[in-house]
């Protein structure tokens, strides 16, 4: 009786759904799903935007999308944007005037040489005025600088893809390696005593090459194909390249009141689909170190990965410590950390073109590593993005770690040190400007309430000074070295002086990126950023 009863009602429902749908076109019938599916779809990405990116900038990308289709508009848009981006230049057009764009008919020989001193010598004068930049103190021509360049010289022409020819810069990598572990925590119970890695070109690479692992770990370890890590805004720009080169899902949380990471912030944005999280001792935006040891309770209680960025603190952050400063913990020794980046080629006084990405454990590191079985040209197998590398820098690097020493890295750990303290008390002491946050390190930001921060960057620029222009909040900073330790007091005079001509001369400078920078912070519109930066890189290149 039930089942009759059933097939009775579903007769009725039947024949009221096709009496009902009568009344409409059979194409109308067929759009109408599809339709819905569409509207659900767009919805859905409507949604995920706002999520990631917040409602008013979704907003402004979806009205700025939507006014580019009015007629002319876009060409209005394009030829504005085409203005800044030639400002940006800033003459680089017409010094590529003269430029060689094909081999010369007769070869100059060692000739050759004298050219390279000719356009050397129009280089900007770098010594003791530029933030980071150049890390060795004195001059190129003696000292540190000298040795290093033998150094390279002699292996200039060695290449470690072929272990079984060049054998010594096989063993000098290794050494490298071995020599920063150490001082990174290896040598601690807590890291299981089991850290290894490999040299790279620089701390993009060794960023890239950890997100990379990380992803991958990930995968096997937890069956993860739909990667996504979280990062502070103040993390590097270097993973924002490794989530696009890789496919992973990028979300940036905002730090806290002191500029650090914020763990509570990062915690809402983990989800099944979370491979990696990201600290950075310090950042390079502000100098500050992030709660390392937090983060790595957070990592491992989620059973995923903890990238510590060292590439500036690596050569600093352990030898600050033996020197009594109040460094938190930030590498091995804390539990959860499973991948760390440290540049030799900063602190560590390598040669260009040197740093180090080092991994807890070989379990994690092989995730690294490109095999292929397939090829005609034989097994071939790499650890890093590069094939071929430069012996030269490898020696190098071995070389600056060999000649200094520990005795000598603290040395030079409490010049740069001292130098960052009076560059903190001789900003402190011109009342318009103010300190963000509190450094930990050698990186010192700073801006203003009372003057145009990027004004005063323009005026310094104008004295020799290249200092670094960072925005979130609009500011400055400068990267101490050791070619700033003779220079600290010329630096703070200067100082003084830039932000008392702003501010009794308001107004962006002739030719000044300024109004670049500010019109970059006020844009709402940050995919316009994007496309102009784009723009700038594709006519410079």
């Amino acid at each position: 009786m039930d089942f009759s009863f059933a097939k009775s009602s579903l007769i009725r429902f039947r024949a009221s759904a096709n009496s009902f749908l009568s009344q409409y076109e059979p194409v109308i019938l067929l759009l109408a799903p599809l339709l819905t599916l569409l509207v659900a779809r767009v919805l859905q990405s409507f949604l995920d935007a706002v999520r990631e990116k917040g409602f008013k900038q979704t907003f402004v990308a979806f009205f700025m999308s939507s006014i580019k289709l009015v007629p002319g508009v876009n060409k209005y848009i394009e030829a504005e944007k085409q203005k800044v981006v030639d400002k940006m230049q800033s003459g680089v057009k017409s010094k590529r005037e003269g430029w060689w764009t094909e081999l010369p008919r007769a070869g100059l020989g060692v000739g050759v040489i004298e050219k390279l001193k000719e356009e050397k010598g129009k280089d900007v004068v770098w010594q003791g005025k530029c933030s980071g930049t150049v890390y060795i103190g004195g001059s190129e021509a003696e000292g540190h600088f000298s040795l290093i360049n033998e150094a390279c010289s002699m292996f200039a022409h060695t290449n470690p893809l072929h272990l079984d020819i060049f054998q010594s810069v096989a063993r000098f990598e290794a050494e490298v390696i071995a020599m920063t572990a150490a001082l990174l925590g290896n040598k601690e119970k807590a890291s299981g005593g089991q850290v290894c890695g490999n040299m790279t070109s620089g701390g993009t690479e060794s960023i890239l090459l950890a997100v990379k692992s990380s992803r991958d770990y990930m995968r096997n370890k937890r069956g993860i194909t739909r990667p996504e890590m979280i990062i502070p805004v103040s993390a590097h720009s270097a993973y924002d390249k490794a989530a696009q080169y890789f496919n992973i899902k990028l979300w940036r949380v905002p730090v806290d009141k002191e500029f650090r990471a914020d763990v509570k912030a990062i915690k809402k944005y983990i989800n099944r689909n979370t491979v990696l999280i990201v600290g950075s001792a310090p950042g390079f935006p502000h100098g500050i170190i992030d709660p390392i040891q937090e983060l790595g309770e957070l990592a491992l209680s989620h059973g995923m990965c903890l990238h510590v960025d060292l590439c500036l603190g690596g050569f600093v952050l352990p030898f600050a410590k033996k020197l009594g400063y109040p460094i938190p913990p930030f590498d091995f020794s804390v539990q959860g950390v499973t991948s760390i980046s440290v540049d030799v080629h900063k602190y560590g006084l390598a040669p260009k073109g040197t740093s180090v990405v080092l991994y807890r454990n070989r379990e994690i590191r092989k995730h690294q590593f490109v095999a292929v079985t397939e090829w005609s040209g034989g097994l071939y197998v790499s650890p890093t993005v590069a094939g071929s590398r430069p012996g030269g820098l490898i020696a190098g690097a071995w070389a600056a770690l060999m000649s200094l020493g520990q005795e000598g890295y603290l040395e030079n750990t409490k010049a740069i040190m001292e130098v960052s303290e009076s560059i903190q008390k001789g900003i402190k002491e011109i009342p318009e400007l103010f300190i963000i946050g509190r450094p930990d390190m050698t990186i010192v930001a700073f801006g203003s309430d009372v003057v145009d921060i990027f004004e005063v960057n323009d005026i310094m620029s104008s004295k020799g000074w290249h200092l670094n222009p960072l925005q979130r909040p609009n500011s400055i900073h400068i990267c101490v070295t050791l070619q700033h330790v003779a220079v600290v007091d010329v630096f703070l005079r200067d100082l003084r002086e830039s932000v008392e001509t702003v501010k009794q001369n308001p107004g962006p400078a002739n030719g000044s990126l300024a109004p670049i920078y500010g019109a970059a912070g006020r844009m709402p519109d940050r995919g316009m950023v994007n496309e102009l930066l784009v723009n700038y890189m594709d006519s410079t290149c």
